[in-house]
């Protein structure tokens, strides 16, 4: 067994591992299925990346192994993927709004050039393409983040994610050619399962036998506290006077974009440092206002769930909920956020009679009646144009708000009704797919040397032209942070100064510029079909409705306490 301690501090610069990382580790590396629980904030990274390092091919151990990381989380793939890159380990990730010529060579580059990690999407495990050239690849370990997106029981299921198992097999196949015996093994991670959601994970990945490591949800340094109001405006005195009492970092969590925005501003006018952030804000603005945020120029941030996955701030001293999340699970591992330094920090749920009407509302709004679901699907064909029988492996941008709009539909139950029939395996809908910027240069080289172009502007024109040899011909994506990176790494914000030369040197007329930006699409994985025969599976529908409405039930008794500890309800409610 290679001495995964020296790999530790080499690399991550640590002494001693966590408790369960080194036994996680042990256990996947002697080619175990491995199921790890471990909080948010637990170093779930540590427990694929450390193995992986010492990892070979196992058709070939001469050559460098390679780790499949499938996770949903793009912030998270680009996050880890930097920090690799300044440990001195190669690695890649493949997300939406990339082009087929950076995916070709990312895939070329895995598996010929000794890269270590391979970070992908659930969703492109769903491409013929890739899962044929994955057969190809040094594949030593596969890891499953958020694995609890595999069960149907989860808070957060994704169908994609039973491709998992599919994928293993195909990899299998290649390494039976070379060793009967070998096995590629799994590290399945989630910081959130109750039982049944545990057992179904080993299930649905087709562990051979349970294998399962267990932290405990106890945080003796988080305390959670559950306050009821007399309505919103008491919410915000209360959340005011928490603030004013705990100093330090804080997350406020709402349920709408608009909120975030409203209640950021409302603190800045009691003089406490605040900002806001959600989805729909442009990457740019994202990167800008978690960065105040991490660095401490900013002391509150105000936002919806989109924020907090993949971000490693120890010295968060309140998490503050003033709307109801949908589940435990995602009020856990939201509320998890604070005190990761292991010092005080206060987790604090603020209730009011009027948030169990919202929640109901919410059921409503999840699960809409099934006319409504199949009205959508034939709404979205008419829209997209697309005819009966056709659209069969079409990708096509979808502007959801426009299509709404167009066609008179309620957000809320529009957005649900998508996920259902994406469920039910009819369509895909990505509603965060962020497109690359794309360049063309406009003269010729013999142009560009009589142009009097500033000194910034003609490094990145020599750039652009030594990393993307067709820029002269026709647009081209290009890798903007990596770009930036190489030309203005001592710059306080290197992407947005590239972005400002990139759009003086379009003004000049020097080159054609499309920012970065984000387009949701629809993806068609069967053709389109007549109403008559569309079915949403009981699976999709009633049985998950079901489990919906327990969840809303447990996530309304814990706001409703009275008596008892509200860490002892969440510690039972995840059978501890």
């Amino acid at each position: 067994m290679p001495d995964f301690r020296n790999i530790l501090r080499r690399y991550w610069h640590y002494d001693n591992f966590r408790p369960l990382q080194a036994e996680i580790i042990e256990s996947v590396a002697s080619g175990k299925d491995t199921l790890a629980l471990l909080p948010t904030g637990g170093g779930k990274s540590i427990c694929f990346q450390v193995p992986a390092m010492a990892m070979r091919d196992p058709c070939d151990p001469t050559q460098e192994g390679l780790c499949l990381v499938i996770t949903p989380l793009i912030a998270l793939m680009k996050d880890q993927i930097m920090h690799l890159r300044e440990r001195g380990i190669r690695g890649y990730a493949i997300y939406s709004g990339m082009s087929w010529q950076e995916i070709v060579t990312i895939l070329d580059n895995c598996q010929f050039g000794g890269y270590k990690f391979l970070y992908v999407s659930p969703e492109r495990l769903e491409s013929e393409f890739f899962r044929k050239r994955l057969a190809d690849l040094p594949i030593c370990m596969i890891a499953v983040d958020e694995a609890h997106c595999i069960s149907q029981w989860g808070y957060d299921f994704r169908p994609p994610y039973l491709r998992i198992a599919s994928i293993r097999e195909v990899l299998q196949t290649r390494l039976r050619r070379y060793r009967q015996d070998a096995r590629i093994p799994i590290l399945a991670l989630t910081a959130t399962a109750t039982p049944d959601v545990v057992r179904d994970i080993q299930e649905k990945l087709a562990f051979p036998e349970p294998n399962v490591f267990r932290k405990s949800f106890r945080r003796d340094n988080l305390r959670y506290v559950v306050r009821h109001a007399a309505g919103t405006q008491d919410k915000l005195q209360q959340m005011l006077r928490i603030l004013r009492k705990v100093p330090g970092s804080s997350i406020i969590y709402v349920r709408s974009r608009g909120k975030t925005k409203d209640v950021a501003d409302w603190l800045k006018a009691q003089h406490i440092s605040a900002d806001y952030f959600h989805a729909g804000l442009a990457s740019d603005d994202k990167d800008r206002k978690q960065r105040d945020w991490q660095n401490g120029h900013t002391r509150v941030i105000v936002a919806t769930n989109a924020f907090g996955m993949g971000i490693d701030k120890p010295d968060v001293r309140t998490v503050i909920h003033l709307d109801l999340p949908d589940s435990i699970e995602a009020y856990f591992q939201e509320a998890g956020r604070a005190g990761r330094d292991e010092k005080q920090a206060y987790a604090i749920l603020l209730y009011a009679d009027d948030d169990q009407t919202k929640m109901l509302q919410r059921v409503h709004n999840q699960y809409p009646e099934r006319d409504f679901i199949i009205r959508v699907y034939d709404i979205l064909g008419n829209w997209l144009q697309i005819g009966l029988g056709s659209g069969l492996d079409h990708t096509f941008p979808f502007p959801f708000e426009q299509f709404c709009a167009d066609n008179h539909l309620p957000l809320l139950p529009t957005f649900s009704a998508l996920q259902i029939l994406s469920q039910a395996g009819y369509i895909t809908y990505i509603d965060e797919h962020e497109t690359q910027p794309r360049v063309q240069i406009l003269l010729t080289r013999d142009e560009l040397y009589s142009e009097d172009i500033p000194p910034l502007g003609e490094r990145i024109l020599n750039a652009l032209m030594r990393h993307y040899p067709g820029i002269f011909t026709e647009h081209v994506y290009i890798y903007d942070a990596r770009l930036a990176a190489e030309l203005f790494n001592t710059a306080p914000d290197p992407k947005s100064l590239l972005n400002q030369q990139l759009i003086l040197l379009a003004q000049q007329g020097i080159i054609r510029y499309i920012p970065r930006r984000k387009t949701p699409y629809i993806y068609y994985a069967q053709e389109r079909l007549p109403v008559a025969y569309l079915r949403i599976p009981k699976s999709c529908y009633e049985d998950r409705l079901e489990i919906y409405k327990q969840r809303t039930q447990a996530m309304l008794r814990y706001a409703q306490l009275t008596d008892g500890s509200p860490q002892q309800y969440l510690l039972a409610y995840f059978g501890e």
